[in-house]
């Protein structure tokens, strides 16, 4: 019953996501890397959704919240916040420009070299973090649940490996012979698969433990330990016990939205769904339509963790990575387990393949086309693009199983590797359109000065600081090292925001009142949980 509802649900998407695309163009570079720039809001919101919810999250942030309480939730409530500054500011200037890439951006605004920079950065971050990442988290839960260890009769290491080869391989076909748009369907069908499968596991678990009365299951759960549902961390952000704070309550006002932005609204990976909108209209449906969505998540990959600890107590506080595989195997019935790890798998297979989309549009768009083959066909940098997916693919599987043991949990191994790559990416974007005095040469130096001030301060001097303090700090640091290279070599020409005419640009009427809804319900959120 397990593989048959496995089959039958990871069959049913990939049969609909092929009918879907039967009459698509694949073979053009707006058609492949851009979906035909034809995507529409729900769909928009369904694969920002699952391209960013996946393994990592199911067992990294209930990994944690579980061993540290629902601390951990200012990672998904801020996320709203970011997504309204996309949708009504940067959203808007993307979709005049026609933009395929971020990158594409930065040579209109400063340099093609500025753009190659940032180009190779982002592919490197794919590779190093989050790919591996994505791998390992999934492949360890599959393999909690499913035990393809003692099936295959192989050491638990061996059967990971196995896991990462299949899904990697999996993942790496999806996104080589269907593009954005079969990537984006995928999605769409897996995020909403994902939301009710996710909900199912503390549901059930409630219903277990409060005889049958969910509000009493929570009750029981919150009287275990009430102090774990508290999201006002006391941790330190400064000195002593900073660097293994898990998330300081101080650190929302400095790095953390500076993190936020950059990833909602200037993540290729992110950001790739909205510029292949259709019209403006839909693209601000998508961005506001996930802020919504992702307020809701932290029942999913927050509130999992705090009902295993009520369950496990301390026994897997060794291995809290462990804690949402064993919760699922505890609660879900088997007749439904094998549709959880289907879901689970397009979850994996979402980001996996969201990432390959945009490492392979980045290279052939921003370095093959620029650099190797200036006159490439559409053709030609569709191909280029799924050999750029494959190879990246098999990096990617090869890294994976580097990654298992991280001291503080996989998702804090994410972020604080993440810092490396996002924050001066983020000073350079963010200049490029608030500050129009900061020159190419500018945006470079801030560049290279960010690349090198956070892994100086974090690796090797080891300040007592909390990672995403420094990101503020550094944030800060990179757009004065900018401006006052801007004065050595300022700019020559003045830059302004050309209408492409690309897609239709009338706004949705109801973007800035939902976006005031969002924000307000995301104040009240915190301010209601933090006084929990």
């Amino acid at each position: 019953m397990l593989f048959i509802s496995f089959i039958l649900f990871t069959g049913f998407v990939a049969f609909y996501a092929t009918y879907k695309l039967r009459k698509d163009k694949l073979n053009t570079k707006d058609g492949y890397f851009l979906g035909g720039r034809s995507l529409i809001g729900i769909v928009i919101a369904g694969s920002l959704l699952l391209t960013n919810i996946s393994t990592e999250h199911l067992v990294g942030m209930n990994g944690s919240s579980y061993r540290n309480g629902a601390i951990i939730i200012a990672w998904e409530v801020t996320s709203a916040l970011a997504l309204v500054v996309g949708a009504l500011y940067l959203a808007p200037r993307y979709l005049k420009m026609g933009l395929t890439t971020i990158p594409e951006f930065l040579e209109k605004r400063f340099d093609g070299l500025t753009r190659t920079m940032v180009a190779l950065l982002l592919i490197i971050s794919f590779v190093a973090t989050l790919l591996p990442i994505v791998l390992y988290t999934g492949a360890l839960n599959i393999e909690a649940i499913f035990e393809i260890s003692d099936l295959l009769n192989v050491s638990r290491d061996d059967g990971i490996g196995i896991t990462i080869l299949i899904v990697g391989s999996i993942g790496a076909v999806y996104a080589i012979f269907g593009g954005l748009k079969m990537v984006a369907y995928t999605d769409t069908i897996n995020g909403f698969g994902l939301l009710v499968a996710g909900l199912l596991v503390p549901v059930i678990a409630l219903l277990s433990i409060g005889d049958g009365n969910l509000f009493q299951g929570l009750g029981e759960v919150f009287n275990n330990s009430p102090e774990k549902f508290n999201v006002i961390s006391n941790e330190p952000g400064i000195g002593d016990g900073a660097r293994s704070s898990i998330l300081p309550f101080e650190v929302l006002f400095t790095g953390l939205m500076v993190n936020q932005i950059y990833f909602w609204t200037m993540h290729q990976s992110i950001i790739q769904r909205v510029l292949g909108a259709v019209s403006l209209k839909e693209a601000q449906k998508g961005l506001l339509y996930t802020g919504l969505l992702k307020i809701l998540v932290p029942l999913i990959i927050v509130l999992p963790g705090l009902i295993g600890f009520y369950y496990f107590g301390e026994s897997l506080y060794d291995n809290p990575d462990s804690v949402y595989p064993e919760l699922v195997k505890k609660v879900m019935p088997l007749w439904l387990t094998g549709f959880f790890v289907a879901v689970m798998m397009g979850a994996i297979l979402s980001t996996f393949n969201s990432a390959l989309n945009s490492a392979a549009t980045v290279f052939s768009l921003g370095i093959y086309k620029r650099y190797l083959h200036k006159d490439a066909s559409d053709g030609k940098l569709v191909t280029i693009g799924k050999w750029t997916s494959l190879l990246l693919a098999i990096f990617a599987i090869g890294i994976a199983p580097f990654v298992a043991n991280a001291p503080d949990g996989l998702y804090q191994l994410l972020q604080q590797l993440n810092g490396i790559f996002f924050i001066p990416i983020a000073s350079v974007i963010s200049a490029g359109f608030l500050f129009p005095k900061i020159s190419a040469f500018g945006a470079k130096a801030g560049l290279v000065f960010g690349l090198f001030f956070y892994v100086i301060m974090y690796y090797f001097i080891k300040v007592d600081l909390h990672f995403v303090h420094i990101w503020g700090i550094e944030f800060v640091l990179n757009l004065l090292v900018m401006y006052l290279a801007s004065m050595v070599k300022p700019n020559t020409e003045k830059f302004a925001i050309k209408n492409a005419e690309v897609i239709n640009l009338n706004p949705w009427a109801y973007a800035k009142p939902f976006s005031i809804f969002l924000v307000l319900f995301t104040v009240v959120l915190y301010v209601w949980l933090g006084n929990v």
